[in-house]
């Protein structure tokens, strides 16, 4: 036989690849992977909510301080343009009605076809699909598909998209170098935010400041940068996770599920035939699910934002991780095993419960700013819980979860208030109970809501209304004031004052010495 085209043997290898990818065990069809979440647990209740009527009208305003009447139009969905609140004016020097909206409470910079989210309802849907029914039914790279191009994939679709992600799943070593070079103790947010940011430097092809603003015009340049962020975030957050424990890193497996994947890189040791446990990477894979998508977040809004001033999307989506690693956004997980532990046992749950009511302690996994319901995803969580408990043991802690979440939900303090678990509530118990340390779980936060990241920022540069963000503020401070000489000035107050600064022993012994 005479030697095979090398186009041949390409497309051979890439046809033996894809056929293994598409035979593994972690494709959502498998029977031995629905049972995991069990019957589909969405609520009668939310199937039932209708979609709001057409709202479109106008508002007539009238100033009292003028006089003068305006009118407003509102939209189908019922929004005003913030700008038409401009033209109402006392005169020359007023500006104009600003709204004032901190932390953008009722605020909505942009229309979105993403996600649906009704808090009074408990109702989180991706594209129109119920979370609960992804959970029980779909795959992750299946829901990121959805959540980036609009709908559920057809089978040839969903096999070629998990294997070019697969394709793109190694990372520059450049980025390993950075990865290795950081203190073997560096948090993992840390190291994530960092090596997306630096994912910018290795690949300028991506960057409109270097190749034109109207770079991410095209399709085939998008996509690109989509299936590198998904191939990439897992194995960046792998390599952060092994450098905790002083090992290098594990190159992917292009044969492997992506939550499977994920898992190989962090137990196999280098071991090309080891293989995750099927039913704790199903686990992980309902998780990622869980968190692929949250509409305008805090992170996704950083996402945007940086977005809309043409910035590279490795930058934007580094930034973006950036809001995650916050205590308040990717960290509230933690907080709940923190205070799990301090409360103990069962018998301690009245006296916490009325330290709360007292204002004296704080109830973390409770409340939402948007769910004034049972959040949805906390439900799938709470019976993934039961399966993980059921390989590798049960989490102490989870009878105190139960027990606490129970005494609230009976609690006329808590009812009153719309005090119901949230998805943090139970996920840290389940992320413990698989073998991660606790710095860890932004990161598992961080890993799947790429996809929600990418898919807004598709969505942003679609949009015909997008526009660079700059908000407006509502200047209080003092209004005119001339330069003074230096030797004319006064101390003010102690606030003017730069704060005590510790020095080192090492520089008091420094200052000790002559010629300093």
């Amino acid at each position: 036989m005479g030697e095979m085209d090398p186009k041949s043997t390409a497309a051979r290898r890439r046809l033996a690849k894809l056929a293994a990818h598409i035979s593994s065990p972690a494709t959502p069809n498998d029977d031995h992977l629905s049972p995991i979440i069990g019957a589909s647990i969405v609520s009668a209740q939310s199937l039932a909510v209708q979609p709001p009527p057409n709202l479109k009208g106008s508002l007539t305003i009238i100033d009292e301080r003028t006089g003068n009447r305006y009118q407003v139009p509102v939209s189908e969905e019922g929004t005003v343009l913030a700008t038409d609140l401009k033209k109402i004016t006392t005169g020359k020097n007023d500006k104009g009605i600003k709204l004032y909206d901190p932390g953008y409470l009722n605020t909505a910079p942009v229309r979105s076809t993403i996600c649906y989210i009704d808090g009074d309802e408990g109702i989180l849907r991706y594209r129109g699909y119920p979370i609960e029914e992804l959970a029980e039914s779909s795959s992750f790279l299946e829901v990121a598909y959805l959540l980036l191009y609009g709908n559920l994939p057809s089978e040839h679709q969903l096999a070629d998209w998990e294997f070019v992600v697969s394709q793109h799943s190694a990372v520059p070593q450049g980025i390993l170098d950075i990865i290795h070079a950081m203190p073997h103790d560096a948090h993992p947010m840390g190291v994530l935010v960092s090596a997306m940011s630096a994912l910018s430097v290795f690949h300028p092809d991506a960057n409109p400041a270097l190749r034109g603003q109207d770079l991410y015009k095209s399709k085939q340049v998008r996509d690109k940068q989509i299936v590198r962020v998904l191939g990439k975030a897992p194995t960046i957050a792998a390599a952060a996770y092994l450098r905790l424990a002083g090992r290098p890193a594990v190159l992917p497996s292009s044969s492997l599920s992506y939550s499977e994947n994920f898992l190989y890189m962090l137990d196999s040791l280098g071991n090309r035939a080891y293989k995750p446990n099927a039913r704790l990477a199903r686990a992980l894979d309902v998780l990622f699910i869980l968190h692929a998508e949250h509409e305008m977040n805090c992170s996704t809004s950083a996402a945007r934002h940086l977005a809309s001033s043409g910035v590279d999307v490795y930058t934007a989506l580094a930034g973006a991780v950036g809001a995650l690693y916050g205590p308040l956004h990717g960290g509230a997980n933690e907080a709940v095993l923190k205070m799990l532990s301090e409360i103990g046992s069962i018998e301690n749950i009245p006296d916490f419960l009325e330290g709360v009511k007292n204002r004296k302690r704080k109830m973390s996994g409770f409340g939402h700013r948007v769910y004034k319901n049972y959040d949805p995803r906390a439900k799938v969580i709470r019976k993934l819980a039961e399966e993980v408990f059921s390989i590798v043991g049960r989490d102490p802690l989870i009878e105190v979860a139960i027990a606490l979440e129970k005494a609230a939900l009976s609690d006329e303090y808590f009812i009153k208030r719309k005090l119901y678990p949230n998805v943090d509530f139970y996920s840290g118990l389940i992320y413990r109970a698989i073998g991660f340390p606790t710095e860890f779980f932004p990161v598992l936060f961080a890993i799947p809501r790429m996809a929600g990241y990418l898919a807004h920022w598709c969505e942003s540069l679609d949009d015909p209304d997008a526009k660079i963000m700059r908000p407006q503020q509502v200047y209080t401070g003092v209004w005119l004031r001339h330069y003074t000489p230096l030797k004319q000035r006064k101390e003010t107050s102690k606030a003017d004052k730069l704060g005590q600064l510790t020095v080192s022993n090492a520089t008091r012994r420094r200052l000790a010495g002559s010629g300093v």
